[in-house]
Order: C-alpha cells, then sequence, then structure tokens
C-alpha cells in the first residue's frame, strides 16, 4: 500500500488515507461519521448530526475575518463499491489498498473513493489548519449519495449558516460547475412460474465481463459496452434458433455504474452445446468490433451448469422481451449547452432467480420534464409485461445561474494564482447542489475537483498533482470571500 499521508500535501492525504481505512459503503458510513465526529470534537470544533445522518462539523472565523460571508465545504461520506471479479475484497471490513503509478494513486482491482473522499478530506485539512485565513465554515459531510442521494434528500432548512456552498465533488481540474441533471429510479419486479427442465436438456453458465464500466452519468456518452444489455442481446437473438431457456441472470450491481458484467444460467438441448459456444465466440467477436476503441477486452465465457427447472415459457417470452427492448444510453443530447447529455437511462442491475425479478434504470436529464418523459416510458413498457413498477429517489437537477458571484471569484482566483482561463461546465451526473438548492435557494454554489478518472468503477484513479493544486485554490477562495453585505 501506498504511503498515502507521505505525498503532497500531506495536510489532505493524511485525512485521505484514514478515509481508505475505515469501511463507508452507502448506508453503512456510521463508523467513519462517528470518527470523524470524535475527531473534530477533539479539536474543540462543533458538531450536529441530522435527523438524515449528515455530519455538520462548524469552525469559527480566524480572527479578522469575523464578517466575511461564511462558506459551506460540502462533499458525501459514502463511496461505490466494485470490484474485478476474483478479486476478493469485503467493502464491509477491508480498507482500500491504493498504489501510486506515475502521478496517479490507483485502486487497481476495487473502486478507490476519491469520488468523493477527496472531497471530504480536503474539508477536513481546512478543518484542521492553523494558518488559513477564513470566514465562518461549516463542513457538511452527507450520507448515502451514492445510493438516491438520501442525506441531501433529508437535509432540513435553517440548519446550514453560510451564503456561500462549494461543492467539492467534480473531477475536473481547472473547471467550474454550475448546474448538473436531476433524476429518478425505476425499479422493476416481478413473479414469474418455473418448470421441470425438459428431457434431454443440458444447462451453461454464459458471461460477459471485460468491460470498462464507469459512471453512468460522467461517461454514458462514451459508448461503452454494457454487460447487461449485450448478455440479454446474446441470449434473445439464439433463443429459438437454439431453444434456449432461461433459468438466472445476475448483471450489474450498482444503479449509478454502467454494467462491467453479467452472467446467466440457460438450459438448452444438449446437442445444441457446440452450436451454443460457436455463436458465443462469434459474439465476442462482434462484441470486441462494435465496441473498437472504448471496450476492445470485452470477453464471453461459458461453463457447464447443473440445472434443476427453468422459467416458464410464457414468462421467459413476457420478460425477456420487456428487459431486451428497454432502453440505456443517451437519449438526448442538450441543444442548450453544447457537448453536455441532456436525457440519458442507465440499465444497472438485472437480477432473475428463485420466481423473482428486479431490475433497477436509472434516468437523468438536465430537465425536470425530460426525467419524467422517459421514466414514464420505461413504466409503460413494463407494465406491458405485467410487471410492478416503484418510481423513487427523484432528486432536482441543479439549474446554472451564470451571474454567480461565487463563479465569479473562483475564475479571479484561479487566473491570478494559476493564470489562463478556467471552463465553465454543466455536468450530466447527480449532484447534491440540486436538492440542497431546493431547500436553500438563496445560497450561492459552485462545484469543483481534482482530475478523477474512472469513478464507480475498478481502476478509479486520481491525479496527486491536481489535488494539490484543488487544495491551493481552495485556500486562496477562502481568503479572498467578501465581507456580508
Amino acid at each position: 500500500m501506498t504511503h498515502i499521508a507521505e505525498l503532497a500535501p500531506t495536510e489532505v492525504w493524511e485525512h485521505f488515507q484514514t478515509l481508505c481505512e475505515i469501511p463507508r459503503p452507502s448506508k453503512h458510513e456510521d463508523a467513519l461519521r462517528d470518527y470523524l465526529k470524535g475527531w473534530a470534537e477533539l479539536r474543540g470544533l462543533t458538531t450536529q448530526l441530522d435527523a438524515a445522518g449528515n455530519l455538520i462539523i462548524r469552525k469559527p472565523a480566524t480572527p479578522g475575518f469575523e464578517d466575511r460571508k461564511g462558506v459551506v465545504l460540502q462533499s458525501h461520506l459514502d463511496m461505490v463499491c466494485q470490484a474485478n471479479a476474483g478479486t476478493v475484497h469485503d467493502f464491509f471490513k477491508d480498507p482500500i489498498r491504493p498504489v501510486l503509478k506515475d502521478g496517479w494513486l490507483v485502486a487497481e482491482n476495487t473502486t478507490l473513493g476519491a469520488d468523493n473522499g477527496i472531497g471530504v478530506a480536503l474539508a477536513l485539512a481546512v478543518l484542521q489548519s492553523e494558518d488559513i485565513d477564513h470566514g465562518p465554515i461549516e463542513a457538511l459531510l452527507t450520507v448515502d449519495e451514492e445510493a438516491g442521494m438520501g442525506g441531501a434528500l433529508g437535509l432540513e432548512p435553517g440548519l446550514l449558516q453560510g451564503e456561500l456552498l462549494i461543492n467539492i465533488d467534480t473531477e475536473e481540474w481547472g473547471d467550474f460547475y454550475l448546474g448538473c441533471a436531476g433524476g429518478e429510479d425505476v425499479n422493476v419486479r416481478s413473479s414469474y412460474a418455473s418448470e421441470a427442465l425438459p428431457a434431454n436438456y443440458a444447462g451453461a453458465r454464459l458471461v460477459i465481463k471485460g468491460l470498462k464500466g464507469g459512471h453512468s452519468g460522467c461517461d454514458i456518452h462514451l459508448g461503452r459496452g454494457n454487460a447487461v444489455k449485450s448478455l440479454l442481446r446474446l441470449i434473445k437473438s439464439h433463443e429459438t434458433e437454439l431453444g434456449l431457456r432461461l433459468v438466472s441472470f445476475d448483471g450489474g450491481t450498482a444503479r449509478n455504474a454502467l454494467a462491467r458484467e453479467a452472467s446467466a444460467v440457460v438450459a438448452l438441448p444438449a446437442e445444441c452445446l457446440p452450436l451454443l459456444y460457436t455463436r458465443l465466440a462469434e459474439f465476442e467477436a462482434l462484441l470486441q468490433f462494435e465496441l473498437y476503441g472504448v471496450d476492445e477486452d470485452a470477453s464471453v465465457a461459458h461453463e457447464a451448469a447443473e440445472v434443476a427447472s427453468v422459467m416458464a415459457a410464457a414468462d421467459q417470452v413476457r420478460l425477456l422481451r420487456a428487459l431486451h427492448a428497454a432502453p440505456h444510453g443517451v437519449k438526448r443530447m442538450s441543444q442548450r449547452v453544447s457537448g453536455v447529455v441532456e436525457t440519458s437511462n442507465n440499465l444497472g442491475v438485472v437480477q432473475i432467480g428463485n420466481g423473482t425479478l428486479f431490475a433497477n434504470l436509472m434516468v437523468r436529464s438536465l430537465l425536470e420534464s425530460g426525467t419524467r418523459a422517459l421514466a414514464d416510458e420505461i413504466v409503460s413498457l413494463f407494465e406491458l409485461a405485467q410487471c410492478d413498477i416503484e418510481r423513487e429517489g427523484k432528486y432536482p437537477g441543479w439549474a446554472p445561474n451564470p451571474d454567480s458571484a461565487l463563479l465569479a471569484l473562483f475564475q479571479q482566483v484561479y487566473a491570478r494564482e494559476f493564470g489562463g482561463e478556467s471552463g465553465v461546465k454543466v455536468i450530466h451526473a447527480g449532484l447534491e447542489c440540486g436538492l440542497i438548492g431546493s431547500k436553500y435557494p438563496q445560497m450561492d454554489m459552485v462545484s469543483f475537483g481534482p482530475d478523477i478518472r474512472g469513478a464507480h468503477a475498478p481502476g478509479e484513479r486520481v491525479d496527486v498533482a491536481s489535488v494539490g493544486k484543488v487544495w491551493a485554490l481552495l485556500k486562496a477562495v477562502l481568503a479572498a470571500v467578501p465581507a456580508k453585505a
């Protein structure tokens, strides 16, 4: 393991090392939150836990800066937990073990948690500092962001005192973000009947793996493969030719991650097994051809499987066709913000077995009407397939404010400290700014962060030098915050 705390700036990296050592899956941030609460109180800082489980840590202004506007430093405590097949890692017990490669800190076989651990570490470094000039500081460390923004959803109006909010949760150094997509989850459930394995049938387990995966908001436009969609396509295309009967299906592990791996157990006449293996090799070559330049390592594997029963034929027709038709990917590019996805859907998770089906589809859009319209289409599709539908986790987008005084301050300080012009962007991923802004409508907000690549997928990495730049900019911005009106 890299000695993370020895990286520069050490005042930031020592906190990130702590975050790597304390497990923090979504909905299981208690150990980290309790540790940070105790850490803050030992330093004489004021802490508050709200009803949603968010931690607020307050630090008074440094002498001479008491009249400055209060600043909220906001990041989320949880991380997406993904590991490569064959990697033994318990995200509820095991620490993250990153290594340093060519200036990047990387977790080779798991997610790193730089999203959003770097943001948390930067906020903690400000709270610990004794030589930074700043007005009143509140660190808002939210929970359950990756599994539905539960912490931000439950944040109560009136708790925060600051006028400015700096969200440290975007992944392109030198760019400042002023808006993000909203979203909604569509959860699909259905029961199905089973039938005895037909005579002379044999079982086979099919696996698609080797895909890069990634963030379902930031990476949805890159054309990467979706293992769930690919495996559904493979089964559907050879269902009649080979007499395939579906036994079980397990694809994807997170609503907000592109599915990297999927497996299914099928049954077919034993004499058709050689032809199946030929079709699998052909499909692997086709996937690699279609995904040239983005996911050439896609692979299709098989092994024998013991099978006692199969999904009833009528249910297979009903469910397999609906899943095959389910949308995935970019629905529409924005005509208002060049180069930004307006509306998309991620078919992130499909699980079939023991008489039940569950699927999660995550819809995002810069327009509330876009979220609603695409979610309505998905609901209609699965209602035709006689499934039970649950819509949950709806959260608003963050409407850009090009006249933001906080943005102007960031741009001025960036130009002074680093030279050149910074970028201003809108992100298709969901940020907590939309929810926080709906409860604190007068709060001026900007989001920024270091260079992070591969968030939500194994191999996630963060550029060490960019973290140092973010730290320098954050300190300079805090010192330049103007007085209250």
